[in-house]
């Protein structure tokens, strides 16, 4: 072998090696729950932010906008549930973490004995709407025909118990369609619809994410599903929840001012108090220009706002 060629393996396996070093003294670093600064490539860092389906169009659209405000950080954005972001949070792997619902005790106790303090941040608030196939002719529901339906030993399981036809339904069984359990929004629709204690009925429709439900509830006369108001389209009907004398429907407007039952807060969750790029990351969030987009898509802002 001449010297070129010994010098050029020489130099690939030194190379090689300290990349290794690097990984393994990183994962040595997660597995010690030790949380990682955000990662540099060239000029540029990169955030990642990961968690719930319900704010991953909008973290998206800010992640997207946020590169003309600073061309030096981008921010890498995927879903997976609220469950999934805030396990990465917890694992150190992510520098922010989306979530439709608050940090379990649970999750907590494990964060700090990994040395991860979470820190919580409204982002904005949804409306967790029910959605109906448009052939449906019902307009309202109670919270409890709702945890009736949905909750375990309800009994409702037919269109007909609720005194209705729905046309192009000819089996007249209620179609539950749901959410998987590591989403912030299965979460959510159960602590308040069906109550902490009370378990889902087995047999639901159960989908990855929340355009999964609209379209099932589309395409399927027998069904209901819920999920978040930014995901309704033309093909579903939403019917108001009646809350007390009143039959509210899912809006920004309602959700924001909290007349709508099952409205929510929206969170970002980072490990202690915000630092440098990810601080001003939030802070553009939560500013007119950040509440501004996540107006855009469908939800309420966390604060007032004043939009161009």
């Amino acid at each position: 072998m001449n010297a070129n060629k010994t010098t050029a393996l020489v130099t690939l396996a030194l190379a090689v090696a300290a990349g290794c070093s690097r990984n393994t003294a990183q994962q040595k670093r997660q597995a010690e729950g030790k949380f990682e600064a955000p990662a540099a490539e060239g000029e540029r860092t990169v955030l990642q932010n990961k968690g719930s389906d319900t704010l991953v169009n909008v973290a998206q659209s800010w992640a997207e906008a946020y590169k003309k405000v600073n061309p030096k950080v981008a921010v890498a954005v995927t879903g997976g549930g609220s469950g999934t972001g805030l396990a990465a949070l917890i694992n150190g792997t992510v520098d922010i973490a989306n979530a439709s619902r608050s940090i379990k005790s649970e999750e907590k106790a494990t964060a700090e004995k990994k040395g991860i303090h979470p820190q919580e941040h409204t982002v904005g608030f949804d409306a967790l709407a029910v959605f109906l196939n448009k052939a449906n002719p019902i307009e309202k529901f109670t919270l409890e025909q709702l945890a009736d339906i949905y909750g375990e030993g309800g009994k409702v399981d037919k269109w007909s118990q609720l005194g209705i036809k729905v046309p192009g339904c000819d089996s007249d069984e209620i179609v539950r369609v749901s959410r998987q359990n590591n989403s912030g929004t299965y979460a959510y629709f159960r602590e308040t619809v069906l109550g902490e204690k009370r378990e889902y009925k087995l047999g639901s429709r159960d989908m990855h994410g929340s355009k999964d439900v609209v379209d099932l509830v589309a395409h399927t006369p027998c069904a209901i599903g819920y999920s978040g108001l930014a995901y309704a389209t033309p093909d579903v009907k939403m019917p108001c929840i009646v809350k007390g004398d009143t039959c509210v429907l899912p809006s920004e407007k309602t959700a924001l001012d909290g007349s709508y039952p099952i409205a929510r807060p929206l969170f970002m969750y980072t490990n202690g108090e915000p630092k440098g790029a990810i601080k001003e990351y939030l802070d553009w969030i939560m500013s007119d220009a950040g509440q501004c987009i996540i107006m855009e898509k469908g939800y309420a802002p966390a604060k007032k706002v004043t939009c161009k």
